[in-house]
């Protein structure tokens, strides 16, 4: 299987897919709207077929549009990236049931572990430590569940993600009202209206394990990233490893998410999310599919995620082991976003002058190129720029280098919110938690 595979998305991901697929000698199909003929993956792929207008509904996300072009390019394999169909189960399952291979975990455990309520359910099981909440969906009674939790709650989506359908309740008077908006924010984004109650954790920080299986049974751990620096439950920096948490703690959540990928059969690369407060780790869900932050584990373990990604769903076994795995140094990631510096609204428009920064250390993940246009259809990423150093603070003042070093004209962005984070003296000493951005921000305003 994979002797050619079609990249069900688009920007730097699709680009990413498309130079592993290069070095692994694997024929490329781009799959693109009608306002993205110009990307530079798409001129680079073997073939490419436009599957719709602008509106990702109609392409990006249109699953006969992308079955149909692999059935049309003769792709036996498809790689959806992160977002639009990534954790979609009908999506994966369509492509099973089309006799196509989905480079990631099946559609079942997509369906199980995409659901916040049934994977929370199954991460009990198994015995990963989870966030106290609502053991199903919210009841006839919501005020008594949230009571006996414990304000402040947070109200989730059951279907989420990509920080939305998510609301912070502090007392009993705001819950119907809260419960109602994400109802409908819910209903809208993700086609269900089902949600669950946490308790939520005023300082808590959010860190991330790697995983990889293979079909074999084979399961590793790649280290974890702190993604505790987010606006709007968005992550703006990623880091790895994580400060201030002790080697044994570690390799206890470490062995949790091993055993948790063995009792579920997993495959393919995948990500526990956790909540840490008070020398403890929480879980609270589970991402089966490539992170956006993954160059960071990547600078750490110089494995490359989603070449092994794509062996494993040829049906490749992994041939490294835990023990060959060695954490070297420190990562730091900023996402690089086409946004107005102060009010955070999306500048699309025509790239004047790019110019990427570079130097030991420097990796630049981005699709831009002098002239391109930013559509305004789309999330706001345009790059992200990742560094490695022997340790933390050399990664951090190397960062603030290459940040300066960057030019990105004719749009707006938000590199000097970036070099001003990592100026920052709380960031500096590691003092931050997934609450601290929004703070900071709030204040400068």
């Amino acid at each position: 299987m994979l002797t050619k595979l079609l990249i069900a998305n688009r920007g730097e991901i699709a680009l990413r897919i498309l130079r592993a697929c290069k070095e692994l000698d694997i024929p490329t199909v781009a799959v693109y709207s009608e306002a993205d003929r110009d990307l530079m993956h798409v001129k680079m792929a073997d073939e490419s077929i436009c599957i719709g207008p602008a509106n990702s509904n109609e392409s990006y996300m249109n699953i006969p549009a992308i079955i149909s072009a692999m059935e049309l390019s003769g792709a036996d394999g498809v790689h959806p990236g992160y977002g639009f169909l990534a954790e979609n189960a009908d999506f994966a399952e369509q492509v099973e049931k089309s006799g196509f291979q989905f480079a990631g975990p099946s559609s079942e455990i997509i369906q199980t572990m995409g659901n916040k309520i049934s994977a929370k359910k199954l991460a009990k099981k198994i015995g990963l430590p989870i966030v106290p909440g609502s053991e199903g969906p919210i009841g006839s009674n919501p005020k008594e569940e949230a009571k006996a939790i414990g304000y402040p709650i947070i109200i989730k989506a059951a279907s989420g993600g990509g920080g939305r359908g998510m609301r912070i309740v502090n007392s009993e008077s705001d819950l119907e009202e809260s419960i109602n908006l994400t109802q409908t924010e819910a209903e809208s984004a993700f086609g269900d209206p089902t949600l669950y109650m946490e308790k939520f954790f005023t300082a808590p920080k959010h860190i991330e394990v790697q995983v990889l299986a293979d079909r074999f049974g084979n399961v590793l751990h790649l280290g974890e990233r702190d993604c505790s620096l987010q606006r709007r439950h968005q992550k703006v920096i990623e880091e790895a490893p994580a400060l201030g948490i002790s080697d044994e703690t570690k390799e206890n959540i470490f062995n949790k998410c091993i055993e948790a990928c063995k009792e579920i059969n997993y495959e393919s690369a995948g990500t526990f999310e956790f909540l840490y407060d008070n020398e403890k780790f929480y879980f609270i869900e589970m991402n089966t599919r490539i992170q956006v932050e993954h160059p960071v584990t990547e600078s750490i373990t110089g494995l490359d995620l989603v070449k092994l990604q794509l062996r494993i769903a040829r049906g490749e076994e992994l041939k490294i082991k835990q023990k060959d795995i060695e954490i070297n140094g420190h990562a730091i990631e900023c996402r690089i976003n086409a946004e107005h510096p102060e009010t955070f609204i999306p500048s699309p428009g025509k790239v004047l002058d790019y110019h990427a920064p570079g130097g030991i250390g420097v990796r630049i993940d981005s699709h831009l190129y002098n002239g391109y246009i930013v559509p305004p259809h789309y999330d706001s990423l345009i790059a992200k720029l990742i560094v490695r150093a022997n340790d933390r603070e050399d990664a951090r003042v190397r960062l603030i280098r290459a940040l300066e070093e960057m030019v990105v004209s004719g749009i707006d962005t938000n590199l000097e919110m970036h070099i001003e984070l990592l100026s920052d003296k709380n960031f500096i000493s590691g003092d931050f938690d997934i609450n601290y951005l929004e703070t900071k921000l709030k204040n400068l305003n």
